[in-house]
């Protein structure tokens, strides 16, 4: 597995890191403790070292990372998140509760570091802005966790830029998180830019469009009961068919390399940038398997000209993405 530094700090992580959210919320019920054990203990001997989750994926999900890794602290890098303390309904709606004020954030952090059985968060992430603290505030906080040996480095995850810059001038940012695909370019305008300029990795969330860009799901697809898919325009019937020609260039391309379409994508994705890594979430062995053999595919200029221009040709419909 290739390796990618993360940030400025000497900490190495694999090219494609492993997104542990749908284990425990969003894709339907909790999936089965053991066989999510042996998948986490998998992906290590598969040569993937990071992994991502946080709180508000349910605690029970940086419990599983806890006891997964407890044996191979070592071998792994954790990333989770604070400042999401619970949701409340508002216009029937979920709405998250934010607090990133200082002592709360150490509260949190103490109650991640008993889940994941851990002494230290290689990567701990602002979940979500608070607007009601400053970022040289948490930034502070921050800088304060690192020297205190609680924390190696931290993230934002969807900041502002200003934020962003006003945050890493206090204590300098490792990383940002954001979703990043073929089918939601949106961090290419600036934050791209920054992230280069600041020293900073990008992580990339739902880097398969929360697998819509696999093509492996067609208008018919019917999604679980807790799904959150079933309320994504992306699957919407009309997106899916505008959206099919970029489907079929990947699966093109795929077929003539003797690779899946998924791990095409992984390998457009990581030659964007040499800062970007990708964080894809699966629950079964074999995509495992698959999303981590993306690193070892290499695209041709042609190959990649091919799908770019596809891109721009087919004119992707993100007003739903």
């Amino acid at each position: 597995m290739k390796k990618r530094t993360l940030g400025h700090t000497n900490i190495e992580v694999s090219a494609i890191g492993l997104g542990t959210m749908g284990m425990d919320h969003a894709y339907g019920p909790q999936k089965d403790r053991k066989e999510m054990v042996a998948l986490l203990r998998k992906a290590v001997e598969l040569g993937c070292n990071f992994f991502d989750t946080a709180v508000v994926y349910g605690e029970e999900n940086e419990m599983l990372l806890g006891e997964s890794f407890e044996p191979i602290r070592e071998q792994v890098v954790l990333a989770t998140k604070f400042g999401i303390v619970g949701q409340e309904i508002v216009d029937d709606k979920p709405q998250n509760i934010l607090n990133s004020q200082p002592e709360s954030i150490r509260e949190q952090l103490e109650g991640s570091l008993k889940r994941l059985r851990t002494d230290v968060i290689d990567l701990y992430y602002q979940h979500r802005v608070d607007p009601n603290v400053e970022p040289e505030t948490v930034a502070e906080t921050m800088k304060e966790l690192i020297e205190e040996g609680k924390i190696k480095a931290w993230g934002l995850s969807n900041a502002p830029i200003d934020y962003i810059r006003r945050a890493h001038a206090v204590c300098p940012l490792s990383a940002i998180e954001n979703q990043y695909s073929m089918v939601w370019r949106e961090p290419e305008k600036e934050l791209f830019a920054l992230c280069e300029e600041l020293g900073m990795s990008f992580v990339a969330y739902s880097p398969l469009g929360n697998g819509f860009l696999t093509g492996k799901y067609t208008k018919d697809t019917k999604f679980p009961e807790g799904d959150f898919r079933n309320f994504m325009g992306r699957f919407k019937p009309e997106v899916l068919d505008h959206n099919q020609a970029l489907l079929d260039v990947i699966a093109d391309v795929a077929k003539r390399k003797d690779a899946t379409s998924a791990q095409i994508v992984f390998a457009w994705e990581l030659v964007q940038e040499p800062f970007i890594i990708p964080i894809p979430g699966t629950t079964k062995l074999h995509r495992l398997e698959e999303n981590l053999g993306g690193a070892a595919i290499e695209l041709s200029d042609s190959e990649l000209k091919e799908i770019n221009d596809a891109l721009d040709k087919i004119g992707v419909d993100e007003t739903h993405f």
